[in-house]
């Protein structure tokens, strides 16, 4: 497990919701915990009484007295398990009907952002939808923006879950349940929160080498927090005219091929990859197994497979001086 996840292991517990969702799913787990502790207790219970009371004595020459059955504690343990089952199994529908709601059409002034949410082998990548009614149309990867309810509005956040390749499994413990990305299917959850932070998250169906560090950063924020991140995202990528030569090394590369940069004229169209228009706004590199860090972005596109090995993306082998340039260019993306 990496430092990243560590730092924030508290944020994984799924006994401290800070969503509906997660909230429904803690109370019916609560529930059937109890129902299956009392159960134990109860035979546990009953067997060690049964072991004292009818045990064998040293001195008895015979066999105690043999009881061989009686209808009411027959019909007893026959009805009481089929009342707790059909009892669980109202709950556990309740629940699922409180979870798995059908995403409402966008309107304006709703609150509510939209957003489509595809696995890849092995990142994340977020198509921003529509916000409150406004459509968007920017894709990101990796950390997930949301903004959190205020004292005005409930501000829910509503994904389509799709795969571009195996099947993978969406899963932030404190703000919903496991939902899986199946290819060739879209698949849907929510969650709403007014808790601001970094809410973590894994994918949870084992879908390669890497399936271990395909993490989920969720970051939710104020609205006004939020709406200037969304205004940054839309932005096209930043100019600088000190990293001019690092940006033609970028583009003469087949980076262009599998990554875009959203720049006037840009040749960097590729979508295989994540979108690196805005690459240095996050807080992690790799889906959240690096500090997003100039020396670690430098060592990441140096040889990728020493930090994740099998992913994807090859080593290329460039020299040191274009590979300086080429972050030097990528670190003023913001």
């Amino acid at each position: 497990m990496n430092a990243l996840l560590l730092a924030h292991t508290e944020d994984l517990c799924m006994f401290s919701p800070a969503s509906p969702p997660a909230e429904s799913i803690r109370d019916v787990s609560f529930l059937v915990l109890a129902i299956a502790g009392a159960i134990f207790l109860i035979v546990e219970a009953v067997l060690l009484y049964c072991i004292i009371r009818f045990r064998r004595k040293a001195k008895a020459g015979n066999e105690p007295p043999q009881f061989y059955g009686s209808k009411p504690i027959e019909i007893a343990w026959t009805a009481a398990p089929a009342l707790i089952v059909f009892v669980l199994v109202l709950v556990t529908t309740r629940t699922l009907w409180s979870v798995n709601v059908d995403p409402p059409e966008p309107r304006e002034g709703d609150g509510a952002l939209f957003v489509t949410v595809i696995g890849h082998q092995w990142w994340w990548e977020y198509q921003y939808e529509s916000y409150n009614g406004k459509k968007l149309g920017f894709a990101t990867s990796n950390e997930l923006h949301v903004p959190v309810d205020d004292a005005q509005q409930r501000r829910p956040v509503y994904l389509k879950l799709k795969s571009a390749d195996v099947c993978h499994s969406f899963w932030v413990p404190r703000l919903a349940g496991k939902t899986d990305l199946l290819p060739g299917r879209t698949n849907h959850t929510w969650f709403r929160t007014a808790e601001p932070g970094v809410y973590l998250g894994q994918c949870a169906e084992y879908c390669g080498t890497q399936h271990a560090k395909m993490l989920i950063r969720v970051i939710a924020e104020p609205p006004t927090d939020f709406e200037k991140w969304l205004a940054n995202e839309q932005q096209p990528a930043v100019e600088d005219a000190a990293a001019q030569k690092g940006k033609a090394a970028f583009v003469a590369q087949s980076c262009i091929n599998c990554h875009t940069v959203r720049f006037p004229n840009s040749p960097a169209k590729g979508t295989f990859g994540p979108d690196l228009t805005h690459l240095m706004s996050r807080a992690s590199l790799a889906s959240g197994i690096l500090r997003n860090t100039p020396e670690n972005l430098h060592e990441w596109v140096a040889d990728p497979q020493k930090h994740k090995p099998g992913c994807l993306m090859p080593a290329f082998s460039l020299n040191e001086d274009d590979r300086a340039q080429m972050v030097s260019y990528l670190s003023t993306l913001r």
